[in-house]
């Protein structure tokens, strides 16, 4: 269990995290998201202890993460891969963290398989791709099967095969009663990965809920609807109080009236439909409406082919 109160850090008169309040619990993968400069980072930092607080607390199962005797095996943590002596070979560094905390040299050999590096072990680091580092700084995080892991954008870099392998991994691991923070830009792989999602933006807490509920919650969910008298549904179906727009000759775009509902509609006026396809938001849908005004860097706006 991750618990944060008030927890707050300031960099001279920029406040980066803004008194946030949240919990991640065990049995479940949480996701963290945030625009770049909403403060996910730092917060991660102050976690572990890399930061420290200007005000309020976040303890890691009851303890802050420095007064934790044995903090490999309470927390696994990956920010950043790149964080190794680049002349050790990769085995060398896990043998150097595992005698830190008396870990054998089977528990290192454990995680060199489970990560696959068992073809590089012996490699020095600063000949690592970046997916190589990459599993790594993730085969460090699990060397102390730790209760908890914290991992920072831990696909970064992977091939398809590592992404899955990383996707799994989370979910088994939660799955097993551990408590998995997981931060992520990829829209994709949190939708496939995370249950529940805390979203940040500049500094403060947007959101912290099931992912189900933040997509339910995102509007703009329609019901594409092709029929042989669009016209004509559609005024009944504004009538009704939905929004409607045509999409293209015959195809119409309906908003706040359910499909089944739409059905009924258009039985009784005799017109028949030919498609009646629910369309929800995505993730990603979701998480650009919900920090649409909580961005510090934002980019021209590219039109999609759609409108071009």
């Amino acid at each position: 269990m991750i618990h944060a109160q008030s927890l707050t850090k300031r960099y001279g008169p920029k406040t980066a995290v803004d008194g946030i309040d949240f919990s991640v619990a065990p049995g479940r993968v949480t996701g963290f998201l945030g625009p770049n400069g909403a403060g996910k980072s730092t917060t991660m930092r102050m976690i572990v202890g890399l930061d420290r607080p200007t005000s309020g607390t976040v303890t890691i199962n009851g303890r802050p993460y420095q007064d934790h005797r044995s903090p490999l095996h309470e927390v696994g943590v990956l920010l950043d891969a790149r964080a190794v002596h680049p002349g050790r070979t990769a085995r060398d560094h896990l043998l150097a963290m595992a005698a830190t905390h008396r870990i054998g040299t089977k528990r290192v050999d454990e995680v060199i398989r489970l990560a696959g590096l068992d073809s590089v072990a012996r490699k020095r680091v600063r000949g690592f791709s970046l997916g190589m580092g990459q599993r790594l700084g993730l085969a460090t995080a699990l060397l102390g099967d730790p209760a908890t892991l914290i991992l920072d954008e831990p696909v970064n870099g992977l091939d398809p095969e590592g992404v899955v392998w990383v996707r799994r991994l989370a979910r088994s691991l939660a799955a097993e009663g551990r408590t998995v923070l997981l931060s992520s830009h990829l829209m994709s792989e949190m939708a496939q990965t995370a249950e529940h999602l805390i979203v940040l933006g500049r500094g403060r807490v947007l959101a912290d809920a099931p992912v189900s509920e933040i997509i339910a919650k995102a509007s703009g969910d329609s019901v594409l609807v092709r029929a042989n008298d669009a016209a004509r549904l559609g005024a009944l179906l504004a009538a009704q109080g939905a929004g409607v727009t045509s999409a293209e000759t015959g195809l119409l775009s309906v908003t706040q009236v359910a499909a089944a509902r739409i059905a009924e509609i258009a039985a009784g006026a005799g017109i028949i439909v030919y498609e009646l396809t629910p369309v929800t938001r995505s993730l990603e849908e979701a998480y650009l409406e919900l920090t649409r005004d909580e961005a510090e860097y934002t980019t021209t706006q590219i039109p999609s082919e759609g409108t071009r």
